[in-house]
């Protein structure tokens, strides 16, 4: 299965070169040169993404300001590719939790192989938004390292939501994202929704996770 990279890259020809040579090694390259627009999508798509590639000299944002807010939206593996190769930057980079730095230039290879190592030390299973700790492959989900005890179609609901982080999902699509019969009431799903806020201890007059958008269905909000 194709891996999926976000990169952030200000020179528009190495951004370009980036993505050609990763797409030959069989990743799919989201690429930006403005950090602003880069963030916006990783809100919006963050679980679309396996790593981030980035630049540190960038428009209008430095990069570890950026590397900071997406860490923020979610907990995922980021290289810093930069030409800001003295030991001070590397330094801070990985205080700040980089999981690792190719100074420019360096050869492409290099950056698959990085790639292909962190990816395999990652566990793939298991994402990371907000306080919850997701793992799909064993139907875990733990608030604050706190299990939490959702039934088949509560996880299903709840990882439909997460999947589609701050985008609004009717009631009939998260119908179809379970195992429910397709003549189950709209109240079932509203019921559902209301135990997984419980168990969560999402108030729904205050919620924090789980917002409801009238007369259309639900958001999880990251």
């Amino acid at each position: 299965m194709n891996k999926n990279v976000l990169l952030v890259e200000d020179d528009k020809q190495m951004e370009s070169f980036i993505c050609e040579y990763l797409e030959d090694y069989d990743f799919n390259c989201t690429s930006f040169h403005d950090p602003k627009e880069a963030l916006k999508e990783f809100e919006k798509n963050s679980l679309n993404f396996d790593i981030v590639i980035l630049d540190l000299m960038l428009p209008n944002m430095d990069g570890f300001d950026l590397f900071k807010k997406l860490k923020k939206t979610r907990d995922i593996p980021v290289i810093i590719s930069s030409a800001r190769g003295d030991i001070g930057n590397k330094i801070h980079g990985f205080e700040l939790g980089v999981d690792d730095y190719l100074a420019k230039p360096y050869e492409p290879r290099e950056l698959v192989l990085r790639i292909n190592s962190i990816l395999k030390k990652s566990h793939s299973s298991k994402i990371k938004i907000n306080e919850f700790i997701i793992d799909k492959l064993n139907y875990e989900v733990s608030l604050n390292n706190y299990p939490i005890e959702f039934t088949k179609i509560e996880f299903d609901i709840f990882i439909f939501l997460i999947e589609n982080l701050n985008k609004v999902s009717s009631r009939e699509q998260i119908l179809h994202a379970t195992s429910l019969d397709e003549n189950t009431k709209n109240r079932t799903i509203d019921m559902h929704i209301s135990n997984i806020r419980y168990k969560i201890g999402d108030d729904p007059k205050e919620s924090k996770y789980i917002k409801s958008v009238w007369g259309i269905g639900y958001k999880f909000v990251g």
